[in-house]
């Protein structure tokens, strides 16, 4: 662009001094590497299947250079230099929030040495598990932990989008990338630097920052109709006049510089407001898909409930509660499953010795099967896996937010805990903002058992359930449902291939992403529900701003064309007001950077559950 405008500048002053041959020269010198460097990206792009629409600008300034309008051709540079320009400013200015997660990365740590108890200041990358940590006042916490100092206010806003600082308690777990609000406190290092919270997130951000090329798809269904339209109004204009002039100069002003810059502008600021909604979008040509979803399935546990659920009660059948709950605490003890930890919380509070299990396998969307060191095999899952040793047993009714997990000794029933996972919050509202968006097809996909699964779908106006499936059968089921697109919604490692066989996966990841969220074409960093609606309302707001921006340029160009047509815009004069109505289309997509505030306004006020 700066060598561009030095061309122009130059030509200018030749021009003005009546130095025609060396106006000539400039102008020749100038553009002929401008077409070059075009026309060598415009055949990259042709080898990638795209067609692009910088052919009329290359038209144009061979026009300008053929008719000898110089000046107007080394404006027409400038306006397609200076446009790429302008779309890489604004993009920067539209991806900032996007950018201040990289930058808060944390990047050292204070060890406190084992033997000394001096603390030495690391890199993050040397951190190892075990090591005690101490973090001061107002400084990033540098890895997953545990808490060790009696007491900790942590601010976890960066993270999960609670604005209200956090009480931890010693032996608390603690995120990485959250902020230190009290006094210095000391935890122990679970995770390495790569391994942690908030490199996870950091990741999704760096594919969500690279992901450039799809943002223009929007913009390239418009090329060869606008190419086509501009010629045949340059070259009627050509026919009747009998002017090669005038063709210049209407394609002078057909140059369709704010089609190739709204629509980045726009993707990039619409990434930008989902960022601020805590949800990150990792490529840009999501959100086009978002703004058409039609059909949406949710996952149950971790997704339209808590995921934190406690053992409320224990039914015995052949074993007495205390046996029951220690058998499946001690096969739980190998499940990765969220409702594996409350059992096993729940026998250690009771202080129950757990019997010795020699192995254990989890059976994926079933359960744990184990085996004891007396030779006594162990099943703990859904009443189906129960069953198969069992033969046919009574299942229990449950309500709403109620789950029951069945537990097998040999080939008889030992028991059913119940424990309760609550419905989140803003599920129901979730929802209905889904359904008065335009979604025609809202199901809930889980692995539950039929009861549980049906009791919470009626809770939050969920009429089409699918219960008891297999990561296997949920890919199915998103695949046959209609219409298209379909978002899909959920949290846990046996979410992540449906995540990835939906039209578009969004991942809940408020306690660090998961193999889920590796899949998932976005991720929602806070602990709320109500960010799926919010994305999507972002994901409409943006291509709405995307498309007004491109009509917006089309409709002022064709304008120009019209007039240029019948000899009233000469070549500089045009060239001159293109460069405004690329400003003007840059200003009207950065409206995309606002689309965060809209969603704020249709949700209702609602108080974000804190993780943690």
């Amino acid at each position: 662009m700066m060598f561009v405008l030095v061309g122009l500048a130059t030509g200018v002053m030749l021009w003005l001094t009546g130095a025609e041959m060396a106006l000539g020269v400039t102008a020749y010198l100038v553009l002929g590497i401008v077409i070059v460097i075009t026309a060598i990206d415009m055949f990259k792009d042709l080898m990638r299947g795209h067609w692009g629409l910088d052919i009329l600008a290359v038209i144009a300034m061979i026009a300008t250079l053929a008719v000898q309008e110089y000046v107007a051709g080394l404006i027409i540079a400038l306006m397609l230099t200076g446009g790429e320009a302008l779309e890489d400013l604004a993009a920067r200015r539209a991806s900032r929030e996007l950018d201040q997660l990289l930058n808060r990365a944390p990047a050292f740590a204070g060890r406190i040495h084992p033997v000394t108890g001096e603390v030495e200041r690391i890199a993050i990358e040397e951190v190892k598990v075990g090591d005690e940590l101490l973090v001061r006042s107002s400084e990033i916490l540098p890895v997953d932990g545990v808490l060790l100092s009696n007491h900790a206010t942590i601010d976890e806003s960066s993270v999960t989008g609670e604005p209200i600082p956090v009480n931890y308690h010693a032996g608390d777990p603690l995120l990485s990338g959250t902020v230190n609000s009290t006094t210095s406190f000391t935890m122990r290092a679970q995770k390495v630097a790569a391994d942690s919270n908030y490199a996870s997130i950091v990741r999704l951000v760096e594919e969500a920052v690279d992901s450039r090329a799809p943002m223009v798809r929007l913009a390239d269904r418009y090329a060869v109709p606008f190419t086509i339209v501009s010629l045949l109004i340059a070259g009627f204009a050509w026919f009747l006049s009998g002017d090669p002039v005038r063709f210049a100069e209407v394609l002078v002003v057909a140059t369709p510089c704010p089609l190739l810059i709204a629509t980045p502008v726009a993707f990039m600021g619409g990434m930008s407001s989902a960022a601020k909604l805590n949800v990150i979008i990792k490529d840009g040509g999501v959100l086009e898909v978002l703004a058409r979803v039609r059909a949406v399935a949710f996952d149950k546990t971790g997704t339209l409930t808590e995921g934190k659920a406690d053992v409320v009660e224990i039914h015995p059948a052949a074993r007495t509660v205390d046996e029951t709950l220690q058998l499946a605490a001690a096969a739980e003890q190998y499940s990765v499953h969220v409702f594996a930890d409350p059992i096993v919380a729940s026998a250690r509070t009771q202080q129950l010795e757990l019997p010795e299990v020699v192995t254990a396998d989890e059976v994926a969307t079933n359960g744990v099967l184990a085996s004891l060191a007396d030779g006594t095999s162990v099943r703990v899952g859904k009443p189906s896996f129960i069953e198969e040793v069992t033969g046919p047993i009574d299942r229990l009714v449950l309500s709403a937010g109620e789950t029951a997990v069945y537990v097998s000794v040999g080939d008889e029933l030992a028991g059913v805990i119940i424990l309760s996972d609550p419905i989140r919050e803003q599920s129901a509202d979730t929802v209905s903002r889904l359904r008065r968006a335009g979604v025609a097809e809202i199901a809930m996909v889980t692995g539950d058992v039929t009861s549980t699964a049906e009791s919470v779908a009626h809770a939050v106006d969920i009429q089409t359930v699918h219960a008891e499936t297999t990561p296997q059968t949920k890919v199915q089921i998103v695949q046959a449902m209609r219409p298209r697109p379909v978002l899909m919604v959920g949290d846990g490692i046996n979410d992540a291939p449906v995540l990835a066989a939906a039209d578009v996966g969004v991942a809940m990841a408020g306690r660090g992403a998961t193999v889920a969220s590796e899949s998932a074409a976005a991720v929602i960093t806070s602990n709320d529900i109500a960010r799926v609606a919010d994305v999507a309302y972002v994901s409409r707001r943006t291509v709405q701003i995307a498309l007004q921006s491109i009509w917006m340029g089309i409709i002022i160009s064709v304008g120009l064309m019209l007039v240029a047509a019948f000899g009233y815009l000469p070549a500089v004069v045009g060239a001159l007001l293109q460069e405004i109505v690329d400003l003007v289309a840059i200003l009207s997509a950065l409206r995309a950077l606002r689309a965060h505030r809209g969603a704020r306004r249709e949700s209702p006020a609602r108080r974000e559950v804190p993780v943690g």
